[in-house]
């Protein structure tokens, strides 16, 4: 029967070719736009991940404040200052750390016999590494030996090596760290960076070697990776600080934490609501090639009265002239809908990168805006197509199916 049915339905289709292609290239574009337009909502959240993925999602800092609560019976604009204890409270109290490092920084004066400049200059330790996701282009990062035997060795930044060389081999070569003399021992792949972010032009060396540019004894800022719910992170971070330092936990200007993975969190509604947002656009625009659908099948359904009664006549019921119609309204979907999603993948393919973080930022054409066409925006826009055809088609569908025989044979 179903083979019957769908015969009757091509049949009907190539009877009227030019109407029946119209409405299958108005399908075919309302499909398509869905696709885009929830790929180019993807590729916005891909975009956002990629800005953070960068230094890893599952990474907190903390850095020392002042106080801005009365705590026991200690008054409020008490200066926190975090030592190298603090480190290993952290390590040993905080639940789902994994690597702890901190960080000294101070700009100071940078020169090689070529060049000088003012740049940030940071103390760090090995395990920053993993933390910020530091990735040596050339040579190699800093060691535990490094750390043990105080060595004068520098990693630097990619911006750092072409404004220090000029294209020459930076590794081996000595710069001066305000007048400490230093290594060139690894140089790090470049960063996302906007504008004037010196984030490429840090000279990275040993935490203890930093002793001799500036006072090692208080830490500037504590990084940490860690595993598990990020909130739960935090809280046991402000708890631990808290504690040693005598303020409380939420006095959140004692201690600013920066959560990578809630303002990750953040920016993932936002992408979320923009999804939504186009998808109801897509809906809109397939609804309305829907309209033209609806409006061709009861074209349809008046020019074939006739044929109707006929069939009625002869025995056919209620369901079988539904099915007939609406089997030829979704045959026009399905067609449609087929070649829309080949079209948006010919789109996505064709457009490439949409500028986007590379509009103000180096080094930041992976974040960038891409048309991704995933299996699940397939099965979406399927749906939200198989909706519209139903809907479309079963209007016309049931007015054929309810006309009366003998009217129907009446009709001219």
């Amino acid at each position: 029967m179903f083979k019957d049915i769908f015969g009757q339905a091509m049949e009907a289709m190539r009877h009227n070719g030019r109407r029946t292609a119209v409405t299958i290239v108005g399908m075919a574009w309302g499909i398509a736009t869905v696709v885009l337009l929830l790929a180019y909502g993807a590729g916005f959240g891909r975009a956002f991940e990629t800005i953070f993925a960068q230094f890893g999602t599952n990474m907190i800092g903390v850095f020392p404040g002042t106080t801005s609560e009365q705590a026991g019976g200690t008054k409020a604009g008490v200066k926190v200052r975090f030592q190298m204890d603090d480190v290993e409270r952290i390590a040993e109290t905080v639940p789902g750390v994994i690597h702890v490092a901190p960080v000294l920084w101070k700009t100071v004066p940078v020169q090689n016999d070529l060049h000088s400049y003012s740049w940030e200059t940071d103390g760090i330790t090995p395990e920053l590494q993993d933390v910020m996701k530091m990735e040596v282009a050339e040579g190699r990062f800093i060691t535990a030996d490094d750390m043990q035997q105080r060595n004068h060795v520098a990693v630097i930044g990619s911006e750092a090596k072409t404004k220090l060389f000029s294209g020459m081999y930076p590794l081996g070569q000595k710069i001066r760290v305000n007048g400490v003399s230093f290594e060139v021992v690894g140089v790090l792949k470049p960063k996302m960076q906007e504008g004037d972010d010196n984030l490429n032009r840090i000279i990275n060396i040993p935490f203890p070697t930093m002793g001799d540019i500036k006072d090692t004894k208080y830490v500037d800022g504590i990084w940490m990776s860690y595993h598990g719910d990020h909130m739960a992170v935090e809280r046991a971070l402000r708890n631990a600080m808290g504690t040693a330092h005598g303020f409380r936990p939420t006095d959140k200007n004692a201690v600013f934490v920066a959560n990578i993975m809630s303002q990750l969190a953040q920016f993932r509604i936002i992408s979320l609501a923009l999804q939504v947002l186009l998808l109801f656009i897509g809906v809109l625009t397939l609804g309305i090639a829907g309209i033209g659908l609806m409006n061709i099948m009861l074209v349809s359904v008046q020019q074939r009265t006739r044929e109707i009664g006929v069939e009625k006549a002869l025995g056919a019921r209620k369901r079988h002239i539904l099915m007939q119609f609406l089997a030829e309204a979704l045959v026009i979907t399905g067609v449609g809908g087929l070649a829309g999603i080949v079209l948006a993948y010919a789109v996505s393919k064709s457009v490439g990168g949409i500028t986007f973080y590379s509009a103000i930022a180096s080094n930041a054409e992976a974040a960038d805006i891409y048309l991704l066409i995933s299996p699940h925006i397939v099965v979406i826009a399927t749906v939200v197509l198989v909706v519209v055809g139903l809907v479309s088609g079963m209007i016309p569908a049931i007015q054929a199916s309810n006309l009366d025989p003998i009217e129907a044979l009446r009709y001219e």
